[in-house]
C-alpha cells in the first residue's frame, strides 16, 4: 500500500448529496475516522500513513477519508465549500458505509470538520483527536502567519506547483524539521495536483468555532505544535478554555504536523485516550 509515494486506491461512497466520496476501509474493530487537512494535494493517506496502519495494528477499523475536492473524492467546481458541506459529506460517506459510532482524528481542517461533525451529531462521534484544528482563531490572524501567506502566494501565483515549489511549501510551512517533506511525500501529493482544482481553497469557509467548543459532548484529545507557521497561538487557549473535557499536549521541536514530526508519541498518546 502507498508504495514509493505512490497513493492507494480504496473504496467509494456514493453520497445522498450527488457527491462521491474516496475512503480507505482498513482493520476490524472500534472505529476511528480520519480526516486531513488542506493544501496542495492533501489527501487523507498522505497525512495519516504512518498512524491508521498502526491503529490497525492495535485492534483498529480505521476509516481514511479524503475530503471534498481533495484525494480521490469529488472536486466539485460549481458549488462553495463552506464547513458545513464538508460535514455534509463526511456525514453521508459515514451513513453510506454504516458507521453508528465511532471517534474522530482530525488535522487543521479536519479538525474544524470533525468539531463541526461532532456538533451536529453528538451519538456518532463518541471521542475527538484534533491536531491544530482549524477554526480557533479570527481570519485576520491566520492571514498574519507566515506558513499561510506561503501558501496563499504558493496559490495566487498562478504558476504550475512543481516538486521543488511543493518541497519548499511543507519544509517552511508545515514543519519545524524540513527533514520530513520527503520526496515520497511530494510524490504522493503531485498525483492528486494532477486531478485537482483550486476551486475548494478558494471558496473554502471555516467559521471561528470557539463559542461553540463547550457544546461538545465528548472527550478531546489535542495537540498543537510550538513551532507552528499555519495556526495562531490563539487558537491553543481558544481550546485550552473552551472545552470542558480535554487533555491537550503541546509540542516542543513541532510544526503544523504533529502526527508526522513526532509520529510515535501521538500513536502512543491517541491509542491511550482511544482505549
Amino acid at each position: 500500500m502507498g508504495l514509493n509515494g505512490v497513493l492507494p486506491e480504496g473504496n467509494y461512497a456514493d453520497c445522498a448529496n450527488g457527491h462521491r466520496m474516496h475512503y480507505l476501509d482498513v482493520g476490524e474493530g472500534p472505529v476511528v475516522v480520519f480526516l486531513h487537512g488542506s493544501g496542495p494535494g492533501a489527501s487523507g493517506h498522505s497525512n495519516f500513513k504512518g498512524n491508521y496502519l498502526w491503529l490497525v495494528e492495535q485492534g483498529y477499523r480505521c476509516l481514511v477519508l479524503d475530503l471534498v475536492g481533495f484525494g480521490f473524492s469529488d472536486k466539485p467546481d460549481d458549488v462553495d465549500h463552506p464547513l458545513s458541506f464538508f460535514v455534509e459529506c463526511v456525514k453521508q460517506t459515514l451513513d453510506v458505509i454504516g458507521v453508528k459510532n465511532c471517534a474522530v482524528v482530525g488535522n487543521s481542517l479536519g479538525g474544524a470538520i470533525a468539531i463541526g461533525l461532532a456538533l451536529e451529531c453528538p451519538k456518532l462521534v463518541e471521542k475527538l483527536i484534533l491536531l491544530a484544528p482549524g477554526g480557533m482563531s479570527p481570519t485576520e490572524e491566520y492571514m498574519e502567519m507566515s506558513g499561510m501567506l506561503k501558501m496563499i502566494e504558493v496559490y495566487g501565483s498562478g504558476e504550475p506547483i512543481t516538486a521543488e515549489v511543493m518541497k519548499e511549501l511543507f519544509s517552511f510551512g508545515l514543519m519545524h524539521d524540513p527533514k520530513y517533506a520527503t520526496d515520497e511525500l511530494v510524490a504522493e501529493r503531485l498525483q492528486i495536483m494532477e486531478i485537482m482544482n483550486f476551486h475548494v481553497m478558494m471558496t473554502m469557509q471555516i467559521p471561528h468555532l470557539v463559542e461553540k467548543l463547550p457544546e461538545l459532548a465528548c472527550p478531546v484529545l489535542a495537540f498543537w505544535g510550538t513551532n507552528e507557521r499555519m495556526m495562531p497561538d490563539s487558537g491553543i487557549l481558544g481550546l485550552a478554555k473552551n472545552c470542558e473535557n480535554l487533555k491537550m499536549i503541546l509540542v516542543s521541536e513541532c510544526g503544523h504536523w504533529v502526527q508526522v514530526e513526532h509520529e510515535e508519541m501521538f500513536n502512543r498518546e491517541s491509542l491511550e485516550f482511544l482505549s
